[in-house]
């Protein structure tokens, strides 16, 4: 581990974070209406929506913000925005040739949060029914999880034996899948998908791929690349936050020192990574000669994610190191990105980094938001919530 000299600049209060989450309160209270039941997608330069059709992943960010809302204030006005989605994810899941591995994201943050908060039936069966169809995904002879379907822009050639880092955020279904069933399976393929990444996805320096391929037949590995990183060989800091967070959600469930040790390599690898202002650039090996567009939300993944690992360290050294770092990178988006008191803005963060290579450089992001929302109540002192 790094000594505390590696500790960034200043030290950070619960209170100041305190203090911007009633700030985001207060713009998801006053954007309610004008959002109306449709789920954002991603941001104009003008800080409007553009919305989810039926069966996008991102469909579940802007419910989840709601349901953390009710969960620190008992508002009804964010729980009943929450539940008016609710006819969204019965839709999709009749979606069958929809459903990929995102599942995890979509119903973790919207029917599982409804039945952790408020038990109810329905949203607990809608989220068991989305945890069978992600289940049908794993390949059971080369212990990973498929990504993407044959509609993928990439083609069925490219996509059958393609994992993502991103699925170790889907676990976190599988995981309540298991606890409420007592049905071993879903943790078991759980497990296993999270071992097959680590092993494959995650390199001898602990950067990472975006991808693994698998030969769909064989089911052996064949290699990394990317999809949304700069290159095959660069670090996707997006893609890094994933498992970050995922590896430290995976030690949550299973208790298996492991996961823990991973997530804490993998998040300092970010932290020597980050420029001074703690938002990181959009691929962390991105070459100088590139626009270093910035990524909020690689910034507020990787900030709640290190605060968890913060939260499960038993040496008090420890502990500070992630604690601060993540409440530097908190700092750093508060300062450069938050959008909380610019008038007529829809979400909460600027400048997150959708995907370069498409031209979307410089966006609000509904998943940036919703992770920002959980970073800052982590740094104040919260631990409870939907994966």
């Amino acid at each position: 581990m790094p000594t505390p000299s590696a500790l960034p600049p200043e030290h950070y209060s619960e209170a100041l974070f305190a203090q911007q989450l009633d700030k985001v309160c207060h713009a998801i209270r006053k954007n309610i209406s004008r959002i109306g039941d449709r789920n954002p997608k991603i941001g104009t330069e003008d800080y409007q929506w553009i919305y989810c059709g039926p069966s996008d992943w991102v469909s579940s960010f802007w419910t989840g913000q709601l349901w953390l809302a009710y969960k620190l204030t008992g508002e009804s006005v964010f729980r009943n925005s929450a539940r008016l989605r609710k006819p969204y994810f019965k839709e999709l899941l009749a979606l069958r040739d929809c459903h990929d591995h995102d599942l995890g994201f979509q119903y973790s943050l919207s029917c599982v949060a409804d039945y952790k908060l408020n038990m109810d039936e329905e949203s607990k069966k809608m989220a068991l029914e989305a945890a069978d169809s992600l289940l049908t995904r794993f390949r059971r002879v080369g212990k990973y999880f498929v990504a993407w379907n044959e509609t993928h822009i990439l083609g069925l050639e490219k996509t059958q034996g393609k994992s993502i880092i991103d699925s170790l955020e889907n676990m976190a279904l599988l995981f309540w899948a298991t606890e409420v069933t007592n049905n071993p399976i879903y943790q078991e393929a759980a497990i296993a998908h999270a071992d097959t990444l680590a092993k494959h996805i995650v390199r001898d320096d602990y950067s990472t791929f975006h991808t693994f391929d698998f030969d769909p037949l064989t089911q052996e590995p064949v290699c990394g690349r990317t999809f949304q990183g700069y290159a095959d060989d660069s670090c996707w800091a997006r893609g890094q936050s994933w498992a970050i967070h995922g590896y430290a959600q995976i030690f949550e469930y299973t208790g298996d020192r492991k996961y823990l040790e991973l997530a804490k390599k993998l998040a300092v690898y970010a932290i020597e990574h980050l420029p001074e202002n703690g938002v990181p650039i959009w691929d962390y090996l991105l070459p100088e000669h590139e626009t270093q567009y910035l990524d909020s939300s690689a910034g507020a993944v990787t900030a709640a994610g290190m605060l968890m690992i913060a939260d499960f360290c038993d040496d008090a050294e420890e502990k500070e190191y992630f604690r601060q770092w993540a409440c530097h990178m908190l700092a750093g988006l508060m300062k450069h990105c938050d959008l909380t008191e610019t008038p007529g803005a829809l979400g909460l963060l600027s400048d997150g980094a959708s995907f370069v290579h498409q031209g979307l450089c410089k966006n609000m992001l509904p998943y940036g938001d919703y992770y920002y929302m959980e970073a800052l109540m982590r740094a104040s002192g919260h631990t409870q919530f939907f994966w």
